[in-house]
C-alpha cells in the first residue's frame, strides 16, 4: 500500500512540476509539485524495504515426562511472521 501510495504522490508532484502552468500569488505549485516527489521517492523507498526485510520464524519443541501417569508429553510449536505461510 505504500508503495502505491509513493507512486501517486510522485506522479501528482510530477503533474504540479512540470505540466501545471497555472501562478499562484499564495503557493508555487512548482515547489509543492518537487515537495510531493521527494516524499512519494521516500515512500516507495521505506515500503520497498519493509516488503524486503527478512521474515522471521520459530519452531519450539518440548518434550516432558508427566509426572501423573508417566506418559511422556510433547508439545510443538510454530510462529510463523510471513502472511503467505498463515493462508496455507
Amino acid at each position: 500500500m505504500s508503495i502505491g501510495f509513493g507512486i501517486f504522490l510522485f506522479a501528482v508532484g510530477a503533474i504540479l512540476a512540470f505540466a501545471v502552468q497555472v501562478s499562484v500569488e499564495w503557493i508555487a505549485l512548482t515547489t509543492v509539485g518537487y515537495i510531493l516527489m521527494v516524499a512519494g521517492a521516500v515512500m516507495v523507498v521505506i515500503g520497498g524495504v519493509l516488503m524486503a526485510r527478512k521474515r522471521s520464524s520459530v519452531t519450539t519443541q518440548r518434550t516432558q515426562l508427566d509426572p501423573a501417569n508417566g506418559e511422556q508429553v510433547t508439545r510443538r510449536e510454530s510462529i510463523a511472521s510471513d502472511p503467505v505461510d498463515d493462508r496455507i
